[in-house]
């Protein structure tokens, strides 16, 4: 056999030993698994969201596709062994939805897996996750969600709804600290004066906290978006109905399960896009080189009948303005 063949034989030999095994190098025609760290039980919409467009861009669970979900069901303390569980199972991605104990607890757990984040009221250049938007560096992309910027919306169309109001409770936890901050600083351009309630576990504190709100002369409530606080939406929901009095929520999906309005950043969206991230990983595509993202649809939810049921009028302006109206 001539030398040049021997040379060739060993080059496609060591070529094969040496070559990377990530499965962001493999076609969607190949198994991948793909983990999913989450604070709560999974939420049905964003999950099936999240699925139907990875199975749009190839990805079939249970044919090429293994979807490992991980969710701490409010317990932030076990995010951390969730986090490391994932890596033990050789995932080729993780995606890490929520406040900032979800991805610390991925980034935590690897320095190399590349992590998808869903990023929530933090800042993930100041903190350290990521350089920069336009190239995040290290093993972390995504989107960064800043509800933040979405408080002083609530309170506007809140006092737009009810234009008598002067007095607002806002509740809010450890969670949603930084949404009371943003909207103390909008109330003072709202012309209303707001009583920060701190919602505190257990939930049989919440009513301590409902009865402070009232005995304080609210004429409306802001419930700020918190983990927690759609954990406990029933028990939330239950008070709110029962101080029959108008309130705003952070969280869209607490307007669709009985709340009066939500002003919210489009999580379906958020969800579907997460997958498209994924998807580019999973074809090659390195973190450190995609570009972090910011929201750009947002929605409006009107639950008309529950203001029927507490015999609220919302203005007709309001209504043509909103996303969706429940009837």
């Amino acid at each position: 056999m001539c030398r040049s063949t021997i040379g060739l034989m060993l080059t496609l030999a060591l070529s094969i030993l040496v070559a990377p095994r990530a499965a962001h190098a493999q076609p969607p025609g190949k198994g991948v698994r793909v983990g999913v760290l989450v604070p709560l039980a999974p939420g049905l919409p964003v999950h099936q969201a999240f699925t139907q467009r990875l199975q749009a861009l190839g990805y079939v669970e249970g044919q090429n596709l293994a979807l490992e979900v991980r969710a701490a069901e409010g317990q932030f303390e076990r995010l951390p062994g969730l986090a490391a569980e994932l890596v033990r199972l050789h995932v080729d991605v993780i995606v890490a939805s929520g406040p900032e104990a979800t991805l610390r607890a991925a980034r935590d757990a690897t320095a190399t897996l590349p992590i998808v984040m869903i990023a929530r009221d933090y800042d993930p250049i100041a903190r350290g996750y990521v350089a920069g938007l336009a190239r995040p560096g290290g093993n972390i992309t995504g989107m960064v969600q800043q509800r933040l910027e979405l408080t002083a919306k609530q309170l506007e169309l809140l006092k737009e709804a009810f234009p008598t109001v002067t007095r607002v409770a806002v509740f809010w936890d450890e969670a949603s600290a930084d949404q009371r901050t943003a909207v103390e600083a909008a109330a003072r351009s709202v012309g209303v004066e707001l009583q920060a309630v701190e919602l505190r576990q257990p939930p049989d504190e919440f009513e301590n906290a409902f009865a402070a709100a009232v005995q304080g002369q609210v004429e409306a409530l802001i419930v700020l978006a918190s983990p927690i606080f759609w954990q406990q939406h029933e028990h939330i929901l239950d008070l709110v109905t029962k101080s029959r009095l108008p309130a705003m929520f952070g969280d869209a999906g607490l307007a669709r399960a009985g709340g009066l309005m939500a002003y919210d950043v489009n999580n379906i969206e958020l969800w579907r896009h997460a997958a498209d991230y994924v998807d580019k990983i999973l074809k090659g595509a390195k973190p450190a080189d995609l570009p972090v993202e910011q929201p750009t649809k947002f929605e409006f939810v009107i639950n008309l009948k529950t203001a029927k049921a507490l015999g609220l009028t919302i203005p007709p302006h309001l209504l043509v303005l909103a996303d969706e109206v429940i009837q």
